[in-house]
Order: structure tokens, then C-alpha cells, then sequence
């Protein structure tokens, strides 16, 4: 009698974080990414980024920015589940301070912050957390950013979902709110936008299982062209994202 409670208790548990980890990583969570490109909206001003190109595109962005984001995904996720009582607020503040030096361009830095602040003060919003508080007001008192992967990662270290998973709905939410931007962007239908999702699942996987044997301090990113698009996505005439 009492193993079989004990099942249903942990079932009932792992039904729970599955269902946070699908409302956090929900299009539908208001923070805002409606708003950002990250200069796509420029290479698809200046005819660099076409339909028939966004599979080779999204590839090649998984392996860079996407193994870059998950494996701060990951540390924040660390964090998380470390912080029983207390948040170590000197390596929440280090881990948002190092991926910003990261990111060259201003833009797309400034708009993952928005992102991750945005996120962490919903979470803290709806969810009675004294550690999702204080990193929120540690990064404000520091003056630094609270980058949408690291947000994400502790929230969902916090709240006890398993990492890996944390780290594959933050990559394919991140992906489909980038293709989402393209859809405004080009002539690309639901019908096609969808197939192209679902093709990249595995280059998702393939970005998410790279950043497990990586860190903070040795995970690298190239990614030359959309730095620059985003650097230029202020001088552009009309504009519909905020970067």
C-alpha cells in the first residue's frame, strides 16, 4: 500500500515539473519575444535570409548560438538546484556578466536581457520563490542583464525540472520564436514554417547534448553575420521588432 502511494507521489511530481517546464516554454508566456528578431529582421530587409534558406540557416545557428545558450542554460540550471536556501548570487551575477560579454552586438543583448528579466519576473510573479526573487534583484542592483537562457535555466532548476529537459524546451521555444519572427518577415506559410521545425528537432538534440560536455568558460560562439545584422537593425527605415 504504501509502495504504491509512493508511486503515484513521484508521478504525480513528474507530471507537475512537465507541466511547468510546457507553460514556461509556451509561446504564449508573456515576455515579450514577440518583439525580437535578433537581426533576422535585417538579413531578410537586405534579401540575405530567404524561405528556401532557413533550414541551412537554423542549422547552422543551432550549432553556434544554440550550443552557446544551452550550455548557459545549463550552469543557471545548476545554480538552481543548488540553491536549497540560499541563491550564489557571485555566480548568478557571473554567469549573465560572462554571456554578455559574449554577445558583440548591443541589440541583441539588450534584447535578451529584456527577455530573461521579463521571464524571471513572471516566474517570481506566479510561482512564491525567494530565490527566483533575489537573483532577480541581484542583477538589478549589479546593473547587469538577466539573459533569457540563464532565467530559464535557474527557474526551471528551482523548480526541480530534470535539466535535459529544461535545456531541449529552451532550445526548440527559442527556434520557433525565431521562425515565428520569419513568418512576419517573408513569405512563409504555417504549413511550411511547421515542417521546418520539425525537421530540426534532431539538430536541437544534437545542440543540447554538445552543451552537456561543455562550460561556461569553454563554450565558444561565431556567429558574424547575425552580430552584424543586429548591430544594423537600428539604421534600418521600418522596423517591426525591437531588434
Amino acid at each position: 500500500m504504501d509502495s504504491r502511494h509512493a508511486s503515484q507521489t513521484l508521478a504525480s511530481e513528474t507530471d507537475l515539473a512537465d507541466l511547468r517546464l510546457r507553460h514556461l516554454a509556451d509561446s504564449a508566456f508573456p515576455i515579450g519575444a514577440l518583439a525580437h528578431s535578433f537581426g533576422l529582421e535585417t538579413l531578410a530587409a537586405l534579401e540575405i535570409l530567404e524561405p528556401t534558406r532557413l533550414p541551412e540557416f537554423f542549422q547552422a545557428y543551432l550549432e553556434e548560438a544554440g550550443v552557446l545558450e544551452a550550455t548557459f542554460c545549463r550552469e543557471a540550471h545548476r545554480v538552481g538546484i543548488a540553491a536549497a536556501e540560499d541563491l550564489d548570487l557571485s555566480r548568478w551575477v557571473e554567469i549573465n556578466a560572462r554571456l554578455s560579454a559574449l554577445r558583440p552586438a548591443r541589440e541583441s543583448r539588450e534584447g535578451s536581457g529584456a527577455l530573461g528579466r521579463n521571464f524571471l519576473s513572471t516566474v517570481a510573479a506566479t510561482h512564491d520563490s525567494s530565490i527566483l526573487r533575489a537573483a532577480l534583484a541581484a542583477s538589478k542592483q549589479s546593473g547587469g542583464f538577466v539573459h533569457h537562457c540563464a532565467a530559464f535555466g535557474l527557474a526551471c532548476g528551482v523548480l526541480q525540472i530534470e535539466q535535459d529537459h529544461a535545456v531541449l524546451a529552451y532550445l526548440h521555444q527559442s527556434v520557433a520564436s525565431l521562425l515565428s519572427a520569419c513568418q512576419r518577415l517573408m513569405p512563409l506559410g504555417q504549413t511550411e514554417a511547421t515542417r521546418i521545425l520539425w525537421n530540426l528537432k534532431p539538430a536541437i538534440a544534437e545542440a543540447a547534448n554538445r552543451s552537456a560536455a561543455l562550460t561556461i568558460e569553454t563554450v565558444a560562439c561565431f556567429t558574424p553575420l547575425l552580430d552584424c545584422a543586429a548591430m544594423e537593425h537600428p539604421a534600418l527605415t521600418t522596423r517591426l521588432f525591437i531588434c
